[in-house]
């Protein structure tokens, strides 16, 4: 990029959501816009997990896009490189590549209130844009607990998403610490490999089986010559998954029957009582994610795997102590402990309108209008915001939504005209987001009785969508400008005429950060 470039749009990201705000964004004829990636390539978080074992628990055919779709998936459920694979195929097909900066990483975006842009300072250089659409993803950023003398381990430590390729694990003794989806993963395709491997289990998982499979070719073949069946499966998959939601969202009770299909599934595959104890979670299912494995538990059977019903509490050398007291001697250390979700990184390189970073308005819990955007930083929004996750289905149909939002968002600003910027209103963020909190009260991720990552630091469920996707859809197929404000830049005057825009009226709301910028009525 060059030193002073202007775009219309700057995309942050290159996974699904960056790129399919990229695909939208053409679609919509908008060419003047960047995405910037901080890697090397596209893919996202599945660029970024290329762990042993690592899959979708969603099958393929729903996650991908619906104006993307992908008739040759090898199986029911993909693995990490057919998905990555999926991503580059959607860039070259699209024609993203031109709009691609690598190794752009963004280290602040800041409002200039006068002209009524973005200011991005890159490990590239700097450029300005109008509009800023952040999908950087709740799950790019992994999560390493602090604990106590990991400096003084004299061996191997990396996080599942961050998988070191040159180190060998085979004849090792390895510590995985955490049960969440990546370790159920991660366990059955190292164990066979070490030595010793002892699981640091804080909380036990509910598994249920895995029904993957290789999509046989005449289905392949189907699927390129007759499309609508391509598009069948994948309404079944998420007409089946609708179902679901209201058990999860308002009949928590309802999954009781699943949760005796779980209990079965362990039992078939443990048979020592003592270890089905500490496998047995003491949670509502569906509490915590319900993760899908064949593998898992036979794993966790085998002469070389110990599992400790404790987190890990400190660190003596290569001595691992879990809460319990239990110890390990162990050659090297996965952390499998997951993402900064509720306390997204990029949120403290976002500067808005008063000066403030978008970390600190959430400091009390992240809030957004819609899952999108958030009082104080116009022209900016995100893709899976707050409250825009799934228990139970795929993600890629809420992106999509947030597509929709983000085209009309712009749509809006093209109608106003001029230099002009859309502010959600305080009033409508806290609307929208005490009606989701509220709906969020009987579901089961706030009523089953575990502590998942769904939560953030004040126990507040800041990111599972409480509804259905049909739901979500509706709710972001269009921009409603009542619930913002619109600012305009004041454009030179000449004597005896007044302002362009003198005609509307003053909100009358006043905000110091938008110094320069003219409120006006956002129906004006």
């Amino acid at each position: 990029m060059t030193e002073h470039e202007h775009v219309r749009v700057a995309v942050i990201g290159s996974g699904f959501g960056g790129l399919g705000a990229a695909v939208r964004l053409r679609r919509e004829g908008i060419t003047d816009f960047v995405v910037l990636e901080r890697a090397g390539s596209v893919g996202g978080t599945w660029r970024d997990n290329s762990y042993p074992g690592c899959a979708c628990d969603v099958p393929s055919h729903l996650y991908s896009f619906s104006f993307a779709p992908h008739p040759d998936w090898p199986r029911t459920f993909s693995g990490q490189e057919h998905i990555r694979a999926y991503l580059e195929h959607v860039t070259d097909v699209f024609g993203l590549r031109p709009h691609l900066r690598f190794d752009s990483e963004v280290k602040m975006m800041t409002w200039d209130q006068e002209k009524l842009r973005w200011g991005i300072e890159t490990s590239r250089g700097f450029l300005t844009a109008d509009v800023v659409v952040s999908a950087t993803g709740p799950l790019s950023d992994p999560k390493t607990p602090d604990i106590p003398g990991i400096d003084s381990f004299p061996g191997k430590v990396f996080h599942s998403a961050r998988w070191d390729h040159d180190y060998d694990l085979r004849g090792k003794r390895v510590a995985m610490i955490g049960t969440g989806a990546s370790a159920i993963q991660i366990v059955p395709a190292i164990q066979p490999d070490v030595s010793r491997l002892t699981l640091f289990q804080r909380t036990p998982p509910w598994v249920m089986p895995r029904v993957d499979r290789a999509i046989t070719g005449a289905e392949r073949w189907l699927h390129k010559q007759l499309p609508f069946t391509t598009q069948a499966r994948r309404g079944l998959l998420w007409g089946i998954r609708e179902l679901q939601v209201q058990a999860f969202t308002k009949r928590p009770g309802e999954l009781g029957l699943v949760e005796r299909l779980a209990r079965r599934n362990m039992a078939r595959a443990v048979q020592d009582p003592a270890l089905r104890a500490k496998l047995t979670p003491d949670y509502r299912i569906g509490c915590k994610r319900i993760l899908l494995s064949n593998t898992y538990y036979p794993a966790l059977t085998r002469a070389n795997v110990e599992v400790v019903a404790s987190g890990l509490a400190k660190i003596d050398g290569s001595t691992l102590v879990a809460a319990d007291g239990s110890t390990a001697e162990v050659d090297a250390i996965i952390f499998g402990t997951g993402f900064h979700v509720t306390d997204m990184p990029i949120a403290d390189r976002v500067v808005g309108a008063e000066g403030r970073t978008l970390a600190e308005v959430w400091r009390g819990g992240m809030k957004s209008l819609r899952g999108a955007t958030a009082a104080g930083f116009p022209n900016w929004m995100t893709i899976i915001g707050p409250n825009t996750g799934l228990g139970n289905s795929s993600m890629i149909l809420m992106i999509e939504s947030q597509l929709n939002y983000m085209a009309d968002y712009v749509r809006q600003l093209d109608v106003l005209g001029g230099r002009v910027a859309l502010d959600a209103r305080p009033d409508a963020v806290e609307g929208w987001n005490d009606k989701v909190q509220e709906r969020m009260l009987r579901t089961v991720w706030n009523t089953g009785g575990c502590t998942s990552w769904y939560l953030d630091a004040s126990g507040r469920n800041t990111t599972i969508w409480p509804g259905t996707t049909t739901e979500f859809r509706s709710a972001t197929r269009r921009v409603d400008l009542g619930e913002y404000e619109v600012l305009r830049a004041p454009e030179p005057s000449t004597h005896g005429s007044s302002t362009h825009g003198s005609s509307t009226k003053n909100s009358g709301t006043k905000n110091p950060g938008t110094k320069g910028a003219k409120r006006v009525e956002a129906g004006a």
